[in-house]
């Protein structure tokens, strides 16, 4: 039975989660399989990648030839890299103890490049942030001075019409109150 390291999509449309599985070649895709090995999310940043780390270095050992995809993800988390240490043990080019201290320090690399890029979209993530803000608060005061410059022109057209208003009220007074003087005027004269 030609086995196969491959992954079962789970989740929904556009939300892809998957299964890092043992199973035969020919089983369907998200069919029957052998056993779990993991689990794979690669929506997150960076991807989140679980995985039973000797179950897979032991089906890779006897075997199981992993897809393109799980190679990737099996190289990412150590197994192929322990694997090939494990080779060269076994063919007397270094001990064990060599071989676990060469692993034990690809691990730490990889763990300190894995928190490096965590902090980099972090800080990232942070930058765009600030930025969206400042455009957000620049867009603001925009509105807040073409508010004001607008509030300023009503003001200066109800203080304008208020004093037409004035006028026109003085000018109506204005010649009721020279109507009489001109009355009696008139009979002074007769």
């Amino acid at each position: 039975m030609p086995a196969k390291i491959r992954l079962q999509r789970h989740g929904k449309k556009g939300q892809p989660f998957y299964h890092i599985v043992v199973a035969d070649s020919r089983a369907p895709r998200d069919g029957k399989f052998i056993e779990k090995l993991g689990t794979y999310n690669p929506l997150t940043n960076p991807a989140q990648i679980n995985i039973k780390f000797d179950r897979a270095l032991y089906w890779y050992s006897v075997g199981a030839q992993p897809t393109d995809t799980a190679r990737s993800l099996l190289s990412k988390t150590g197994v192929m890299m322990k694997y090939h240490l494990l080779r060269g043990v076994q063919k007397g080019a270094m001990t064990e103890e060599q071989a676990e201290i060469k692993f034990q320090n690809w691990m730490k690399e990889k763990e300190a490049k894995a928190a490096n890029l965590v902090k980099a979209n972090e800080e990232k993530a942070r930058g765009e942030k600030k930025t969206r803000l400042e455009a957000e608060k620049q867009v603001n005061e925009a509105r807040a001075a073409e508010l004001a410059k607008k509030r300023l022109a009503e003001m200066e057209a109800k203080k304008a019409a208020e004093a037409e208003a004035a006028a026109e009220a003085a000018a109506e007074e204005a010649p009721a109150e020279e109507a009489p003087a001109a009355e009696a005027e008139a009979p002074a004269e007769a």
